[in-house]
């Protein structure tokens, strides 16, 4: 059933229109339809095959003005690496006694950083941490000995992103209360991000479609051409 906010909001969104990233960053705050500070996500279409090796993309890149919201971050690491973790702002810090707990279910965190030496540790939690995309990943900066510098990045703004199975990068990149001006630069910074991992075996139109929404609103498609520097 649609709410009545949300038929208001559907009202302002013309689905037939490409919207600049400057219109849809101040729509977005417009035909928000909830009453707590929403998620606002980028939908990022890609002419890829995740299929192949060489066309699944998957990077990072730190927001300018962050994501409005604190990640938990697990470290998994040695004793001697514990101090640095937990000076760094790490939410939990230890080895085995949170791999029981994983073992067991508990995903209460948002980011999990780990040592190289304990990789081969947490190799077995693959199962309950790679579908909900919290494996260690040296590719993320989420596998290495900086403990602190992973987690100053991540508290910082620093996002993980990879194309799904259908070729559509989906990443939060800020909150209604932020400022259009925040949004759209979030926005630009991981579009900008996205593009420049662009593999040489990717055939045809790249970018092929861009849309923004916050939670439970409707979808704002971006004209591609207006977020390509």
């Amino acid at each position: 059933m649609i709410t009545k906010k949300r038929k208001v909001a559907n009202t302002k969104v013309d689905i037939n229109k490409a919207y600049s990233l400057k219109e849809a960053s101040t729509l977005v705050k417009e035909v928000n339809t909830t009453k707590f500070d929403s998620s606002v996500d980028l939908h990022i279409k890609l002419g890829v095959d995740p299929k192949k090796a060489d066309q699944a993309i998957r990077g990072t890149v730190s927001l300018p003005h962050g994501t409005g919201k604190t990640k938990r971050v697990l470290v998994l690491c040695t004793p001697e690496k514990e101090a640095e973790a937990t000076a760094a702002g790490a939410d939990y810090v230890g080895l085995d006694e949170f791999i029981t707990k994983i073992e067991g279910g508990w995903t209460d965190i948002d980011v999990i950083v780990a040592t190289p030496s304990v990789m081969p540790k947490i190799g077995k939690l693959g199962k309950v941490l790679g579908p909900r995309n919290l494996m260690p990943n040296p590719k993320t900066g989420t596998v290495t000995n900086d403990v602190a510098g992973a987690i100053n990045d991540l508290k910082g703004g620093k996002i993980a992103f990879k194309v799904d199975k259908v070729g559509i990068i989906h990443a939060s990149i800020g909150r209604v209360s932020f400022a259009p001006e925040k949004i759209a630069e979030n926005s630009q910074e991981l579009i900008n991000a996205v593009v420049k991992l662009k593999p040489s075996s990717s055939k045809g139109t790249y970018l092929r479609g861009v849309s923004m929404a916050s939670t439970m609103s409707p979808g704002i498609m971006v004209d591609t051409k207006s977020v390509q520097n």
